[in-house]
């Protein structure tokens, strides 16, 4: 049977993908919750300021205007996005706010997204691009049918926007409700202030970046709630599983024992995002670069971008702040200092038996050299070479002259 000790001992040994499989607590990410604060917090910091001084790219669903598209494809050849805007110049005197390319090969278009226009302006712009183009229909044929144009009023947009504030009310209410119930108050919160995390920074990264807030782009951001939220309640489970009890232990604190469900979940939660993410880019290049469907790009962009920052929150910022939470309670910090008084005292005794050892050895050193040196001082009367047996010959000498004579 192996110690944790030893576990954790050949983790090290085995590198960061073995680490990372075991998940024997190798990685200190509770224990350097300060750096992960600082850079988290940074983050955000940068992400408001971007939503208050740069604001957002709102589709024309939130501002209103008239949006305009055509086939990509002319009787004199393939049209491009400056002959349109020429076009639409010529048409209403003023340029369009954007004109763009949309979708592949035989499904490529041109969209036009401008201002609201009147009725004649709109009829204006169609027959002007129909005469200077001649755009085809799906039977390769030149007809100003082929020119769509569409009036969207900018309150349709605030009725989303509305909507989806409403929503997310709630799902944040039901949320805190099932989560103090299920975990506990501490965890709730660490779970929302994740949650709060994952929105700003979706919605500030859309700001830095400029992409376009369409209806597709908030619905994306609600379905992004669940990702976050699940793969933090899962980290949540295995910090309940590894602390029952704890207050009456001393082997590791709430701190250590947080830690170590980070690591245990850390491959499951890694596994987990790459899967989800594979589809959502197959939504990104099949479905805005292949077929040019917007609504897919809008959709895809906001799940991707949310989903990144969902792990990074679950795994950096809820259980470190889960940990800063429950160590503020006395139980928890007492049970703390018996953790730390039990390895103070195991220590102080390996290291007394360490010096007892060494006194037992020098003490056996002593004792072979007394014996060596008694022996070494007894050995002339045992080899019988001494000064009395040097004489003995002589005397019986005497004695056999003395008898001679």
């Amino acid at each position: 049977m192996t110690t944790p000790g030893h576990d954790t001992a050949s983790a090290e040994r085995g590198g960061v993908l073995h680490r990372l499989y075991t998940g024997t607590g190798a990685f200190d990410i509770v224990g350097k919750r300060m750096r992960w604060y600082v850079s988290l917090g940074l983050l955000v910091l940068v992400c408001v300021a971007a939503m208050a001084l740069k604001g957002f790219n709102l589709g024309i669903d939130f501002e209103g205007g008239t949006k305009i598209q055509m086939p990509a494809a002319g009787a004199n050849g393939p049209i491009s996005t400056e002959q349109v805007e020429t076009s639409f110049r010529e048409a209403v005197g003023r340029p369009a706010e954007t004109v763009q390319l949309v979708g592949t090969g035989g499904n490529q278009s041109i969209q036009i997204r401008t201002e609201s226009l009147s009725v004649d302006e709109v009829g204006e712009v169609k027959r002007t691009l129909f005469n200077d183009l001649q755009p085809v229909d799906g039977q390769g044929r030149p007809s100003q049918q082929a020119i769509s144009d569409s009036a969207v009023s900018g309150t349709w947009g605030g009725e989303i926007t509305k909507q989806a504030v409403i929503a997310l009310a709630v799902f944040i209410v039901l949320v805190t409700i099932f989560l103090t119930f299920y975990f506990e108050r501490w965890m709730a919160v660490a779970a929302l202030i994740a949650l709060v995390h994952d929105v700003v920074v979706t919605a500030g990264i859309y700001a830095i970046i400029g992409f376009e807030v369409t209806p597709a782009t908030v619905i994306g951001l609600l379905t992004i709630l669940g990702f976050s939220l699940y793969d933090t309640v899962v980290v949540f489970d295995k910090v309940k599983e590894n602390t029952r009890g704890l207050l009456g232990l001393t082997r590791r604190t709430y701190g250590e024992a947080a830690n170590l469900a980070v690591n245990q979940t850390l491959m499951r939660s890694i596994n987990t995002s790459i899967i989800a993410l594979l589809p959502v880019l197959g939504l990104l290049v099949v479905g805005a670069g292949v077929l040019g469907v917007g609504v897919l790009r809008d959709l895809a962009l906001v799940q991707m971008v949310g989903m990144i920052a969902g792990v990074v929150s679950s795994i950096l910022l809820a259980t470190p702040v889960l940990v800063d939470f429950k160590m503020r309670d006395p139980k928890y910090r007492a049970q703390a200092a018996k953790v730390r008084q039990r390895r103070e005292r195991a220590a102080g005794k390996a290291a007394g038996d360490d010096a007892a050892e060494s006194e037992d050895s020098a003490q056996q050193d002593e004792l072979r050299r007394e014996r060596a040196m008694a022996a070494a001082a007894s050995a002339p009367a045992r080899t019988g070479k001494g000064p009395e047996s040097r004489r003995k010959p002589a005397g019986k000498a005497g004695r056999s002259r003395k008898r001679r004579s």
